[in-house]
């Protein structure tokens, strides 16, 4: 392939002839990493959420609250959800090599369905317990309750701000930004149970509340297992639509035919794309690919294009027919 993804700035275009084959490629993929100044934001996330897990397990335990508990075991993920984010930050960048020959971008994607796998795993354990609680409830200090999840609110509260800036500008930024706001809400959550044990001293709404907050996890985080899962088989991205892509190649000039078009996520934010163009009139030069690539860039977010260019009438290749776009 000719050509690499870069994500900051500049267009590598590039073609290369072997027996009548081209191959252009692209950069462009967007940004593919945290701006290095979120690095502060990942550690002081980090350090605040780690401290917070702690008090609240801590505290959950010895109030006998299972909301509590139910919540630092989110909250623990996330934790690792901002380790592996800020890890993946990290080697995303990393340059390829003759073995890791796209670099190692996709570990965003594992990290992404790594985490989904540990929360889902988390959650189920926390709802088996609830369930216990509720067939034999126990005494809970709704006080205790209120206060630590107050705290949590301001914990998450202000992960999220850390993050708010660039919320608008990176998909991986927003998507912590995000999640620590909706952490923030199920505190709020939480208080509110604290508040109704405390006004009514009915314990089983604290088994009832964290089923609840599991519950919601279980939904939020089963659409991450899903996106994760497809990511890591190499599914288009469902942003883009294959037909489109395929009728703006087969519109190119001088295209006949196409086939074996392939689309694919290397990172959570970068996406590639392969394909044979058949032209009738031979090679159309360098100037076709670069703004073939652009086109694809520009229209669908396809930063890294690599087509393979074929004669009509010369001998037939052994790929056509054989794969679906």
């Amino acid at each position: 392939m000719a050509g690499h993804d870069h994500a900051h700035g500049g267009h590598d275009h590039g073609s290369h002839d072997h027996g009548g084959h081209s191959h252009g490629g692209h950069g462009h993929g967007g940004h593919t990493h945290a701006p290095k100044h979120f690095g502060t934001a990942f550690a002081l996330g980090i350090a605040l959420n780690t401290v917070f897990v702690g008090v609240e397990a801590g505290y959950g335990y010895a109030a006998n609250a299972m909301s509590l508990v139910a919540d630092a075991g989110h909250n623990l993920s996330d934790v690792l959800g901002l380790v592996a984010a800020w890890v993946a930050s990290v080697l995303v960048r990393r340059q390829r090599t003759a073995r890791f020959t796209y670099g190692l971008r996709g570990s965003s994607i594992l990290a992404a369905l790594f985490n989904a796998v540990f929360l889902l795993i988390a959650m189920g354990a926390v709802m088996w317990e609830a369930i216990l609680r509720l067939i034999h409830p126990e005494p809970v200090a709704g006080g205790t309750v209120m206060v630590v999840a107050a705290i949590g609110i301001l914990v998450n509260g202000l992960t999220a701000w850390l993050f708010a800036s660039g919320a608008k500008d990176d998909i991986n930024i927003r998507g912590a930004f995000l999640h620590m706001a909706a952490d923030a809400a199920v505190s709020a959550g939480v208080v509110l149970a604290g508040l109704a044990i405390w006004a009514t001293g009915l314990e089983w709404i604290d088994p009832a509340v964290s089923l609840v907050v599991a519950a919601l996890v279980v939904w939020a985080t089963w659409g991450l297992l899903r996106d994760s899962v497809a990511m890591s088989l190499d599914a288009v991205p469902p942003q883009i639509s294959p037909d489109a892509v395929e009728a703006f190649l087969r519109g190119r000039p001088g295209v006949a035919d196409l086939h074996d078009l392939h689309i694919w996520p290397m990172s959570t934010t970068s996406v590639a794309l392969t394909a044979h163009l058949v032209m009738g009139e031979g090679h159309p030069g360098n100037g076709f690919l670069a703004e073939t690539a652009e086109g694809l860039r520009a229209r669908f977010g396809i930063g890294h294009a690599t087509l393979q260019i074929e004669e009509a009438g010369g001998p037939g290749c052994h790929l056509a027919g054989a794969c679906a776009a």
